[in-house]
């Protein structure tokens, strides 16, 4: 059963306003506290974890739990970013589930060659992104142990 008494933090990093909305809701479907923050691109990505630009407050870009990852972003893509979080001893631990479009074995190759914890390909149906939505949530915050430092 997933805990319902702490408040997860998932970074969505997705330039697509229709499909970051489309999260959102199927995330709120998941019966636990989720805060959700939002980056256009894996540029944004890095600021928001490394405090930089316009999340240098802790406070406004907490250490997320979890990355949802977008592969094909404007500027730095998701491909590009991935090596770098997975580079560094302390952003290393947040697991990165890709969540994109692409069923490209190429890509799911790469991915996870880059670091990936998991690769799922988006739901063409609101219902099924809602199912996948809760079986992530219940994976990585009632399944596994994750290190929550801060």
């Amino acid at each position: 059963m997933i805990s319902r008494s702490k408040n997860f933090t998932i970074l969505l990093a997705n330039d697509d306003d229709d499909q970051c909305f489309l999260i959102k809701e199927a995330l709120q479907e998941v019966e636990l506290t989720i805060n959700l923050y939002f980056v256009k691109d894996g540029e944004q990505l890095l600021d928001y974890l490394y405090h930089r630009a316009d999340y240098q407050a802790p406070s406004t870009s907490p250490r997320p739990h979890l990355i949802l990852l977008d592969l094909n972003m404007p500027g730095i893509s998701g491909l590009e970013a991935l090596p770098v979080i997975k580079s560094d001893t302390n952003l290393r631990p947040i697991p990165i589930v890709i969540l994109t479009t692409s069923h490209q074995k190429g890509d799911i190759f790469r991915a996870y060659d880059l670091g990936a914890n998991s690769f799922i390909a988006k739901p063409v149906t609101f219902e099924g992104l809602v199912e996948v939505m809760k079986s992530l949530c219940h994976y990585w915050f009632d399944v596994v142990s994750l290190i929550y430092s801060t």
